[in-house]
């Protein structure tokens, strides 16, 4: 049996453990927006959580990830990425000696860091979703989903992880804040603005109609959901397990990101009074979230302070972004742009502050990415409303489409049913 280093052993298993854990956060997506939606639009938020994992799986593999990392020469030449272990990889499965020597070079297994790319674009498509929800199409959706993993998110991807133009200039994104969670946003804030609010929400004399979470309990199971998977998301990242260096910057990644978190919270609590009126928990989990994203695109600061510095910022940033679309009446349902887009702005543009980036690079990263990512978004999303029409009709919009389009319903026990006697 051919024996491999321990850092090629544990990097592979590390980006395989981790990416389970980003996978997780797929659920937590799920709860989350399953909960913040109405009662009659559950099941909905549930197939299009499910359905865009495994279209970002499916995109990712055969198209996405060749994007973001092969050269067009290469690209054109072998599609050797599409069909899983590279040749030396094959070759060792067989106990092939040969191929150690390039295996090992590599220094892990090609298909677990495929995985662990995989998941992140996952992650972006998912924070569209929430946004938009109660009023699109499944289909409709589902095939943006596809332009998104397959083409938007891996051309950000090639820009920066993949040693494009970005990276060339210096631009840091530890683990995503603007290649992420900014591209999500980006496309989120297209999508709602194409799509427009959900009938009712604001009313004509110009102010909100609440629509609070309707399972408050689902909302923040999915946020810790969320909060623990980011621990993959921001730990894997570090892109190596092998040696103690590596051990030592992981935990000071994990430690940041649980600090930013905690701050978010907390600073988003404490404003929330003053901003939206009330002492509000929707605040606060997105703070919660906020926190995680703005500490996503530099958690290797050895100063913790500065992580909860950083956190906290985000949780206000996000609380004053979900008072300012609600006075611009853009609806979003999640406060996934406030959570994801805003608070990823200022996470890249704080890698500055303790984290060895460059002010105008950083900004010029943000400025081009979220030009981008709009621009090509916003045009997908009118392509799709032209060819296949993107909202519902009014009236499944007020039945709700977990009765309008799927025919069942996540809550059937509140709604009144005949009783046995009249069924005969």
């Amino acid at each position: 049996m051919v024996e491999l280093p321990e850092q090629f052993i544990f990097n592979t298993f590390a980006f395989l453990v981790w990416g389970a854990l980003v996978m997780w956060m797929c659920a937590g997506f799920t709860m989350l927006e399953s909960g913040a939606v109405r009662t009659k639009n559950a099941s909905m938020i549930c197939l299009k959580n499910i359905g865009v994992y495994s279209i970002a799986g499916l995109a990712y593999f055969i198209i996405g990830y060749n994007i973001m990392y092969v050269d067009v020469g290469d690209l054109i030449g072998s599609f050797e990425f599409l069909y899983g272990p590279s040749g030396a990889e094959k070759a060792l499965l067989n106990d092939n000696l040969d191929a150690v020597a390039s295996v090992v070079d590599n220094g892990y297994a090609v298909m677990s860091d495929w995985f662990f790319q995989m998941v992140f674009v996952a992650t972006a498509a998912s924070i569209v979703s929430g946004a938009i929800a109660e009023r699109i199409k499944l289909w409709s959706f589902f095939a943006f989903t596809l332009i998104l993993t397959a083409f938007i998110y891996p051309i950000v991807g090639a820009w920066t992880w993949g040693g494009g133009w970005l990276a060339e200039r210096g631009f840091q994104d530890f683990a995503g804040s603007t290649i992420v969670h900014g591209t999500g946003g980006w496309a989120a804030l297209a999508g709602v603005l194409v799509v427009g609010p959900r009938l009712g929400k604001f009313k004509a004399d110009g102010s909100v109609r609440s629509t609070p979470p309707s399972n408050v309990l689902v909302v923040t199971l999915g946020v810790f959901i969320l909060w623990l998977g980011w621990f993959g998301f921001n730990g894997g990242s570090q892109l190596a397990l092998g040696t103690p260096k590596d051990a030592v910057a992981m935990t000071i990644v994990l430690v940041n990101t649980n600090l930013a978190a905690a701050a978010g919270v907390l600073a988003a609590l404490a404003v929330s009074r003053s901003i939206l009126g009330r002492i509000d928990l929707f605040a606060g989990l997105n703070g919660a979230i906020a926190g995680l994203v703005a500490i996503t695109a530099g958690p290797t600061m050895v100063d913790h302070w500065w992580a909860m510095v950083i956190g906290a910022i985000g949780g206000l940033l996000c609380t004053l972004a979900i008072k300012a679309l609600e006075l611009a009446k853009i609806d979003d349902v999640v406060g996934a742009i406030p959570a994801h887009l805003v608070a990823g702005i200022w996470g890249t543009l704080a890698v500055t502050i303790a984290a060895g980036g460059r002010f105008h690079i950083q900004l010029l990263g943000v400025v081009s990415v979220g030009a981008f990512v709009f621009a090509v978004s916003l045009v997908a999303w009118k392509a799709l409303d032209a060819l296949m029409g993107l909202r519902v009709s009014e009236e499944v919009e007020r039945m709700g489409q977990d009765v309008g389009e799927l025919g069942i319903e996540a809550y059937p026990e509140f709604v009144l049913m005949p009783e046995p006697s009249d069924l005969d």
